[in-house]
């Protein structure tokens, strides 16, 4: 287990070219561009996986997301007011098995199956119904899933309701050396969470991160901060945008 963490963390601190290849989602990222893992070492063990409103990259090492990605728009945002959550959690069976979380990692573990793509978000009964698969879901305290990061979701739908539409990263952050497992899996739990926000309507983008705790705070990065923090590069915002911060989010 050791060994495993310490080959995840040696590959986060590695240098290498960033990869510009074409999503096959790329219409759930401005310009087409996906988020790229930056180190080649990262990569090993991971899989695009496309959905039909959503795009994430698995990791067999830490046996769930490195990002999801969405682009909202006002009326998808309207209309996944009236869609029903089916609370239907699975495994993804295009994965090989033992590379995925299972079921049985979260009993009992004390961690709620958080989404990285929200289920709130999900305007259709696909994508409502796909986005409970494990492959979009981390190991998050209760307490912050239900309170702060709940807010922070609603804050970035009204956002996309304001300005026309959002192009949306989530995922999970791992910082430390002595990180927890839950399961037999061992699902890495994440020490941090994080949002980057790009409205291309307005030209504002923006990272929001997260402490993986019973916190009601949230920090406010810019996208080259969160690039230097996550190991990820987003190549399909504008470089003169990845330096501004905005005070904060409205209503959270």
């Amino acid at each position: 287990m050791q060994a495993r963490i310490k080959a995840f963390f040696a590959a986060l601190l590695g240098v290498a070219c960033i990869s510009d290849n074409a999503s096959d989602c790329s219409q759930f990222s401005p310009g087409g561009h996906a988020p790229v893992v930056v180190n080649q070492k990262m990569r090993t063990g991971t899989q695009e996986l496309c959905y039909s409103d959503f795009v994430l990259l698995h990791s067999t090492i830490t046996h769930g997301p490195l990002w999801s990605a969405e682009h909202l728009t006002a009326q998808g945002v309207d209309e996944a007011k009236d869609n029903t959550r089916t609370n239907r959690f699975f495994v993804e069976k295009r994965l090989p098995r033992g590379d995925s979380a299972q079921l049985a990692d979260y009993k009992k573990s004390g961690y709620d199956r958080g989404h990285m793509s929200p289920a709130g978000d999900r305007w259709s009964k696909q994508g409502m119904a796909e986005s409970f698969s494990l492959t979009n879901i981390v190991p998050q305290d209760p307490s912050n899933n239900r309170r702060i990061w709940s807010r922070i979701e609603q804050a970035v739908r009204r956002l996309a309701e304001e300005s026309g539409d959002a192009y949306v990263v989530t995922g999970p952050l791992f910082s430390g050396h002595q990180l927890q497992t839950i399961g037999d899996s061992r699902v890495f739990v994440p020490t941090q969470l994080y949002k980057v926000v790009y409205l291309p309507q307005r030209q504002i983008v923006f990272a929001v991160v997260v402490d993986n705790t019973p916190t009601d705070t949230y920090t406010m990065k810019t996208v080259r901060e969160l690039e230097a923090m996550s190991g990820l590069a987003f190549p399909g915002i504008p470089d003169a945008l990845k330096d501004k911060k905005p005070g904060g989010l409205k209503g959270v």
